[in-house]
Parts: C-alpha cells; sequence; structure tokens
C-alpha cells in the first residue's frame, strides 16, 4: 500500500474553493491516520475480560504503527488501512490471587481480512498463570475483535461525516430516495427545492426525519444543549453554547453551526454544515420535541442540504446523532436497574 501523500499527482485533487469536484471523478484524500491512532486508544484501552478463571484488564496500546486513509472518487467512499498493534493485559487468578501479565498483537489489521480473519497473538511472562492466557485467547480476542469492529465502524461513519464532495447538478434535479420499511421508527423524505442563497448557489434538498426516544421531552433536549451529554453521545470533544447565536462544533470539527433559536423542552434552530461543504454555506435545521405517552418525538427538518450531500447527510443524523443517543439511554437505564 502506498503512503500517504505518494499517491499519482494526475489522480489526486485538491478541494476547489467551492468545494466542487466535478463529477466526483478524480480521487479526493483524507489522511485518517492521527484520527485512527486516537480511536484504536480509545475503543481497546481499559477493555475488560472476565471468566472463571478470573479477571483481565487491556492496558495500553504500547505499540501502533501504520496508516489509513479514506478516498472518494465518483460518489463512492473507498478506505485503506494497515496496523501493527502490541497492547498490555494484566490480570487476576481467582482462586489464588496471583496476578500476570501479558501482551497481546495484532501483527496485521487491514482492509484485505476480515475482523474474523485478523490474526489475534496472546501472551504472556514466565511463570504459572496459563488459565488467565486461555481466558485472554478466548474471550479477550472475542472482546479485542469487537473492538476493532468499533474502530472501523466509526471510521466509515464518524470520520467520514461530509467527506463525498458536491457534484454539478442540474438545478431541480430529482433525488432518488430509499423509503424505509414499513414499522421503522424512523420515517424520512426527501424532497427537491430550488437551490437556497446561503453563501454559495448550489442545488439543495431538504431532509425530515421523525424518531422515536424513551425518554422524556426535556431529557432529550438536554442531549443537545448540555455539552457533556453531547461529548457522551458523539464520543469526541464538543463545544456547546446553548444560547442564542452561540457557537456548536463536534466530531472533532466536521460538524460545526450556530444556534438560533431556543425553546426549552420544544425546539432548537441550528445554522449546520459539515465541514467539506462549499465555504460558508448552512443549512437550517430545526429540531421540534414532543412527549408521547411513554416516550418522546423527535421531528427533524434540515433545509438547504447540498444535493450530493444528502444521503451522508441523513447517515450522520441517523447514525451519529439517533442511534448513539439511543444507546446512551439504554446504557442509562440499565444502570438504574
Amino acid at each position: 500500500m502506498a503512503k500517504w501523500g505518494q499517491g499519482d499527482p494526475r489522480w489526486i485533487v485538491e478541494e476547489r474553493a467551492d468545494a466542487t469536484n466535478v463529477n466526483n471523478w478524480h480521487w479526493t484524500e483524507r489522511d485518517a491516520t492521527s484520527w485512527s491512532k486516537r480511536k484504536l486508544k480509545e475503543v481497546l484501552e481499559g477493555l475488560v475480560v472476565e471468566g472463571e478463571a478470573g479477571r483481565c484488564e487491556i492496558g495500553d496500546l504500547k505499540h501502533v504503527e501504520g496508516e489509513a486513509s479514506c478516498n472518494s472518487r465518483k460518489g463512492k467512499l473507498i478506505f485503506f488501512y494497515e496496523w501493527n498493534l502490541r497492547l498490555s493485559w494484566k490480570g487476576t487468578v481467582k482462586e489464588s490471587g496471583e496476578k500476570h501479565k501479558g501482551s497481546v498483537e495484532i501483527p496485521n489489521l487491514s482492509e484485505e481480512n476480515e475482523v474474523d480473519d485478523t490474526e489475534i497473538n496472546v501472551s504472556k511472562k514466565k511463570g504459572e498463570g496459563d488459565v488467565l492466557k486461555d481466558l485472554m485467547r478466548t474471550e479477550g480476542t472475542t472482546k479485542v475483535r469487537e473492538a476493532l469492529r468499533d474502530y472501523l465502524k466509526a471510521l466509515k461513519t464518524e470520520f467520514t461525516l461530509g467527506m463525498i464532495l458536491p457534484t454539478k447538478a442540474p438545478v431541480g434535479q430529482e433525488v432518488a430516495t430509499e423509503r424505509k420499511p414499513s414499522g421503522s421508527t424512523m420515517q424520512d423524505s426527501v424532497t427537491p427545492q430550488s437551490p437556497d442563497m446561503v453563501g454559495v448557489k448550489i442545488p439543495t434538498v431538504r431532509i425530515h426525519m421523525r424518531e422515536l426516544f424513551n425518554s422524556s421531552a426535556d431529557e432529550l433536549y438536554s442531549f443537545f444543549t448540555k455539552k457533556e451529554l453531547v461529548q457522551k453521545f458523539s464520543k469526541c470533544p464538543a463545544v456547546i453554547e446553548a444560547e442564542k447565536g452561540g457557537k456548536l462544533q463536534m466530531f472533532e470539527g466536521c460538524v460545526s453551526g450556530e444556534y438560533t433559536e431556543l425553546v426549552p423542552r420544544q425546539r432548537i434552530v441550528l445554522k449546520w454544515r459539515c465541514r467539506s461543504w462549499p465555504d460558508e454555506h448552512y443549512a437550517t435545521v430545526a429540531l421540534n420535541f414532543q412527549d408521547l405517552a411513554a416516550q418522546s418525538e423527535l421531528e427533524l427538518e434540515c433545509k438547504g442540504v447540498p444535493v450530493s450531500h444528502e444521503e451522508s447527510t441523513r447517515q450522520c443524523w441517523k447514525k451519529q446523532y439517533f442511534e448513539e443517543i439511543h444507546l446512551l439511554l439504554q446504557q442509562s437505564k440499565d444502570n438504574m436497574e
């Protein structure tokens, strides 16, 4: 695999001032190496493995060598990653209380192999305690594979927010959309509309979504206005100034904007954009909260989304906002029980 920055210059194009890569024909690249190193530490360090033999815990990511990048061409994302990882582990035998330590090595995590086929080697320092080594080889390996899947999922969703560049599309072009199966809690539709004169004149669409949550409208409102909750579900540092004119920044700067209207427990309106959208182009996002019998409903309307970003924007709200808030609410409920 070619090293970052050594791609054939005939295929690489820089983002233009208007963020246009005509027909998405040429490659655009984003280096994911630094981001990946932070994410790998986040998902792997601190993993706990328990069984009849005892308890083990993954320690520091001692060695991380490799690179990762994401490329887009003709509207499709292509991922390259190759990692050599070594982690420490320590554990305690349940019966004797003896403590032991060792390491976990992942010599080749890459796009060429499925996670289930990726080699994972567990070793232990000399002495007794093979029961812990066996525990790490079985349950520990399973936990590590789950963490690697979490990294790859984040690479393909969180890191790539707004990466697909807009294409040259005629005004009034119809946008094909997939209809969700009946019975889904989230209903969405996309309606073509005239270009919005917001920063740069480009064809845009309106996204409309509804989602039910197992919480009150007041609690759900807090997930969009309290910094500590935003950072919990986004798993990243955030800037949240929940007042009119206050700034918003999430997902390591991939999403930014400004609060323009706040009605506690009822409504939030934002100027909202992804980093790779045309300069100074913002969508208008309206979030309406409503208490139902045992749940609350969030209605989202996002006006002014660049046509070529319709799908990635919808997936951003579904995967990075809604699904993560659901998980956090469920975790809170489980902890209370």
